[in-house]
This record gives C-alpha cells, structure tokens and sequence, in this order.
C-alpha cells in the first residue's frame, strides 16, 4: 500500500508538471497570436491616419490610398467584363484537371484529387470557377437556413486556415459533400497555411455542385487587410504570377458576398466570432453584406460632385461613382498623441454622422474621447483597370450605418468570456468580450438553444462554455506546432445534440508520446519567447536598470518578472516560467547582463543606438513586409527604389524613429544584388529572417552588428558591396 500510495503521488506530481508545462505553451502561442493581431490593426489605423491628415496630391497618401478603396461602385457586368477568362489559353502540355460548367461531382472529386497529388489548377479555370461562384453568392441571403429534415446528418467545420490536409482528413473519415451528407463551413479558410487557394477551390466547387447542401460563413481572414499580413496574398500572387491581380480582386469580391450567419433548424446559430448585447438577427438579415469588403472599416456615406447613375439588373437600382477628397472639416483640438492613437481597438472608430460644423463642436465637446479617426474619412476611387479620368473631388463623411458595421465586426471578431457583461475586446483590438448573461440573452430573444462559433484555436478542438450553450469549434489541427492541438468537426443530427470527431492531420505525430508532443510544442514556443525577448533587449535592460537603483546589475526574480510582463504585456506567467528561460541565480537574484548573454541571440553592442534600431526593425518586420505589400500595388513582388524610400518613411513615421536620406540610399544600394533598379520583397525579409539555432547566433550576430554599422551609419567610402555579401542569408 505504502509503494502504491509513492506511485500514486509521483505521478500525479508527474500530471501535474506535464498540464503546467501543456498550458504555458499554449499562453505563450496565444499571447503572441493575439499581439500580432494587434499590431496589424494598428498599422492599419495608422495608415488610415496618414490617409485623412495628408495632402491628397502627397506621394504617401498615394502609397496606400489604394487598400482603402472598398467601395468601387460599378455595375456587375463591367466587373464581369474585368474578371473575364476567354483570353487565357491552356496549354497542350498542361497536365492538370480541365474544368467544364456546370460543374458535377465527378469534376469535383477530381479536383480534391488533383490538389492531395499537389497539381496547381490552370488560371483559366480558376477565374472561371471563381466568377461563377461570385454570381452565386450574390442571390444568397445574409443567413443561411438549414433543415435537418431533408437528411440525417449535418456536418459543420470550423477554422482550416489554409491546412488541406486537414481538410481532406475530414473528407475521409465523413465523406465529401453531397445531397445526403450536407456541411457547413465556419470561416477562416486562409492565412497562415500554404494551401488556402486549393481549400477555397475546393469548397467553391462543392458549393456550386450542391448549392443547397454546402453552406459557407465568412470569417474575420476572409479580408484583404488581414490577408496582406498573414500570407494569402503573397500565397496567390506566387501561385498565379500572372492573374494574380485579377484573382486577388475577384477574390476580395466573394469574401464580401459570403453569408454571415447560418441557423439550423431554427435552434441553432453558426457564426464565426460571435455576438454582442447588441446583435439583432433581424437587422443582420437586412444589411448589404457586399459594401464591407474589410470587416476592419465601415463604409462611408458620400457626397458627389459629379454622379453617373447606374441601372444594374441584378442587384443595384441606383448607384453613384465619384472620387473623394479630404473633407474640410475644421478641428476645435488637434488629433491626440500616435501612443494612444496606437492603443485604440476598432470600437473607438465610430463613424459620425454627417454634421454642421457648429454640431460637431458641439460633439466633441461631450465625447472628448472620439475622434475623427482613420475612418472618419476615406479615399476610395475605381482601380486602375476601371477607374476614368480624374474627377472633381468632394468632401465625405461617414455614413448612419456604423449600427450594421458594428454588427457585423461583432459577429466575426468576438469572443466569449466567464463573466457577465460585453466588453470591448481589447485583446484582438475588434469585436468584443461577452458573458453568459448575453448568450442567455439572445438565445432568449432568438428562439435559440446554441451557438457554435469558431475563431480560437482550443486543444482539443473544441470547447464548450456558458453553461454548455456556446461551443467553439476549431478544425486546423497543429496549428502552432505539430501536436499542439487536435482538429474537430461535429455532426449535428435532427435531436440538435453535437457528435465530435477528433484527429491530427500530420503523420509526426503518431508514434509520439504525449509527453513527446509535450516537449516538441514547448521547445518551439520558447524559441518564439526568446526571439521577443532578445527584440526588446534594450527596452528590458533599461526596465532592469530602473528597479537595479544601486546598478548592481543583479535584480530578485519578482522584479525580473514584473519588469518583463510591463515590457511585453503577453499577460504570461513569468515566475513559472522562470526555470525554463533564467538557467542560474545567486541567492535568489539575477545577474541580468550575464541572463542576457546567456540567451546567445545577441552580443551587447558598444553603441546603444545602432542596437536600438536593430532590434526595433526585428520587432516589427512583418510590419515592415506589410508595407511593402501594401506599396506594391502591381502585386509583382518588386518595388521601386522611390517607393522603397517610401516605405522606410512610413515605417520610420509608425515606429517614431528617424533613418536620413544617405542611410536610406546606402540601403537602396545594397539591397538592389542584381542591379535590375527593383527591390525584390522576399530577398529583402529573408535579411530579418532571426538564426534558428544558438549554434549559428553567434555567427548571426556578427553579422547584424555589421548590417547596423552600414545602415545606420552615414558612410563616406564610396564601396558599395553587395547586400548578399554583406549579409549571408540568417538561417
């Protein structure tokens, strides 16, 4: 009994340490999700800033003007014309599947086939079947009604994120769509995987063959702006270089056709986000889902110049096209500080309603705490390939609709909490926190017994909360990392009870012990929480020295965790995880210079500036590719010298640092490795791309420090050696 009893308490101690280690992981992965979220929202305010305070004729403004063009205004047929795929030949030698239409299941199973062997579907057919579905999705309603009656199952899928073998698991172990075997599909079909092209092929096609037994709700990455930062864009245009253009606008076309909300039976509600104490199914049915082509902006109400009114037969009865300009409006104060402009999640950017002047003075008087922001105003114009000559400009205002734009951002971008109430949700920067008194709410209001939403990853691929009426579903299993997480869909039969199915897509995982998936997910968070503790060095180190008041370069470990979190602000639990990131201590304090050095990503540079810099430009890259796919509006994978200049003005604007005009030249310089006059996008960020190893940290460092000595440095030699040569690839 007594050696039972010892077993017994070892492993429950063993238990225990595996779930701590199990749960941290997951923060960590969590914390920086939800940051870099956070920081795409930002850049987009602040470009949305720089939109409403430049000068319209200003070469910035003109940079970005075109991602906030989301309201072209032109009839169906013209764009039709623009999508057109009569043009495009095939090829003898093209090997891959060869679309006819209308589409049948046969076409459609081969598809799935074709893209499990890895073939690339041609262009032609591609536009073709995108257009297609783009006709489709316009005579949709905004909410899908679904009936359990006509079939014994439904099945529904939450997020795939670009994962097809996930995709093509689910087939496997359900079946693929059809007449007897209907789905719903939850939104977030692209970003971060390599495969979000072929899953929305696929579930287009299925939609086309069985449009009233394939369902599709959009989700917060169904968005231009979100797909800009986390790889959808750049995944098309290196697909199809040639009709990338063309896919990418046809695409931002149907992700703003696609039905918000989905109800089966009339019990149970399938959105993607979530709701608020606001959400009124009734008023979602009414709004025109097409004019929010990004969830992040509501649209603007216009007042025109010149108008060319439109008869369209299929959707529209009047429309007006014009082109904008910054309105006139006066401020009583000036705009507040970039900190706090930085700091504001979307709810803040109400639109107003169109005032006099003396009413607006009046308003801000009493709302001192709104102001008109990024989307008070905005530049939309026709694209190029549509657009005429230009125009007289007129003033534009924000539209009454902000109700129905708040409706919808609460419907794709919220999340459920513990407690009662609906609260901003600070942590995305959209949408909103709401409890169980709101879910009990609606469903009351409703006639509703459940709500299924998906939006966050949970480990076991599902969970449910409030009292069992709100369950998450998440289908991209390894999400952060092979083994991190199981994938889940549901069945839902005529009793409304869920059935789930589990499973991991990736073959590494099986022969993997858990304690093995364990360590695996663990190792690669840590190397992220390394990564962002060596990119806020200088930020740490001051933070350390403020608390170090006698500059004994040792602090306790309370302090170093506290100064950390203020740092960071990734909510994470530092004191726990102190084993695994500080290897040493002397009678409970920390020797912080030797603690960094001991994290062998950095050797300490003698000028604090140059170090300043480096680590600022680490921290914020994918800012920085951001840019520079926001300012290659051919979508070609090149910039301009002039607009690479550009790109470092708005950067340096947005982080609140200065690089001169002889640095930026020297940069310029270097960078250009084949002297072709372009700066090539994926060379340049494979230059920040951090060392993956300590082995090769060292050997990375060296170089960095010589990187930031040529950059932010003016050089008098006139030697300009290669960026290539100066920098191998950190890898």
């Amino acid at each position: 009994m007594k050696a039972a009893v010892l077993i017994q308490r070892w492993y429950r101690q063993y238990a225990a340490r595996m779930e701590m280690r199990r749960r941290y992981t997951w923060n960590i992965f969590q914390s920086m999700e939800y940051a870099d979220l956070q920081d795409q929202i930002k850049l987009y305010n602040f470009l949305g800033y720089l939109m409403d305070n430049f000068t319209p004729s200003s070469s910035e403004r003109n940079l970005i003007s075109h991602i906030f063009r989301e309201n072209e205004v032109c009839r169906d047929a013209e764009w039709e014309r623009y999508f057109s795929y009569t043009n495009i030949d095939v090829p003898d030698i093209y090997s891959g599947p060869r679309l006819t239409f209308p589409l049948d299941m046969d076409q459609a199973a081969d598809l799935v086939e074709a893209f499990k062997n890895k073939q690339q579907l041609h262009s032609r057919y591609v536009l073709q079947l995108l257009l297609e579905t783009w006709k489709l999705l316009r005579v949709l309603p905004n909410i899908n009604r679904v009936s359990t009656c006509h079939s014994k199952e439904i099945t529904i899928c939450g997020d795939l994120h670009g994962q097809l073998e996930d995709l093509l698991l689910i087939f496997y172990k359900n079946g693929m769509p059809s007449l007897e075997k209907p789905y719903v599909f939850n939104g977030d079909y692209v970003d971060r995987g390599k495969d979000s092209m072929e899953i929305l092929l696929i579930l287009f096609a299925f939609l086309l063959v069985f449009p009233g037994n394939v369902y599709l709700n959009r989700g917060n990455h169904e968005d231009h702006i979100i797909n800009l930062r986390y790889g959808f864009t750049k995944e098309v245009l290196n697909k199809y270089k040639l009709h990338g253009k063309r896919i990418l606008k046809l695409l931002q076309k149907i992700f703003s056709w696609l039905p918000l909300v989905t109800v089966i039976d009339q019990r149970v509600l399938i959105v993607h986000g979530g709701i608020s104490d606001t959400t009124d199914l009734a008023l979602i049915a009414r709004v025109d889902r097409h004019r929010y082509v990004s969830s992040l902006r509501p649209p603007k109400k216009k007042t025109p110049s010149r108008t060319n009114v439109y008869a369209d037969s299929e959707r529209y009865v009047e429309m007006v096209i014009c082109k904008n300009r910054r309105g006139s409006l006066t401020f009583p104060k000036p705009f507040d500080a970039r900190e706090s402009f930085q700091r504001r999640s979307l709810q803040d950017f109400s639109s107003t309603v169109a005032r006099t002047l003396e009413e607006e003075f009046e308003v801000r008087r009493r709302q001192a705490e709104f102001s008109l922001s990024s989307f008070s105003k905005s530049h939309r114009i026709l694209s190029s390939a549509l657009s005429s000559d230009s125009e007289p400009e007129s003033s534009e205002f924000t539209d009454t609709g902000n109700d129905e734009w708040k409706q919808i951002l609460d419907l794709l971008w919220s999340d459920p909490m513990s407690h009662n109430g609906c609260i901003p949700n600070e942590v995305r920067g959209g949408g909103c926190y709401w409890g169980p008194d709101v879910t009990e709410d609606f469903l009351n209001r409703h006639s509703l017994q459940l709500i299924i939403r998906s939006h966050e990853c949970k480990q076991d691929g599902y969970e449910f909360c409030h009292n069992r009426k709100v369950l998450t579903l998440f289908s991209a299993s390894n999400y952060y990392e092979v083994g991190s997480n199981r994938g889940a869909f549901i069945r839902l039969g005529p009793d409304l009870v869920p059935y789930f199915v589990q499973y991991q897509a990736t073959r590494m995982t099986r022969g993997l012990s858990f304690p093995q998936n364990v360590k695996r997910t663990e190792h690669t968070a840590l190397k992220i929480l390394r990564e962002q503790l060596f990119v806020h060095k200088s930020d740490l180190l001051s933070a350390f020295q403020e608390i170090d008041k006698e500059n004994m370069g040792l602090i306790c470990l309370n302090d170093w965790a506290s100064a950390i979190e203020r740092v960071l602000h990734l909510d994470l639990p530092w004191r726990v995880l102190h084993p695994q990131l500080v290897s040493s201590t002397t009678d409970g304090k920390l020797d912080y210079h030797g603690w960094f050095r001991d994290l062998a990503l950095k050797k300490p540079s003698s000028e604090h500036i140059e170090q300043t810099m480096l680590e600022t430009l680490y921290r914020h890259r994918s800012t920085l590719e951001t840019i520079f796919r926001i300012v290659d509006t051919n979508n070609s994978g090149l910039i301009t010298f002039e607009d690479f200049r550009q790109t470092l003005k708005l950067l340096s604007a947005y982080l609140k640092m200065e690089i001169s005009d002889e640095v930026i030249n020297e940069l310029v310089i270097s960078t250009d490795t084949n002297n072709d006059g372009s700066i090539d996008i994926d060379e340049f960020m494979e230059a920040f791309r951090l060392a993956n190893t300590q082995q090769c940290a060292l050997q990375s460092t060296k170089t960095a420090v010589a990187i930031s000595n040529r950059w932010f440095t003016s050089s008098k030699s006139n030697k300009h050696q290669s960026f290539q040569q100066a920098s191998p690839k950190w890898e």
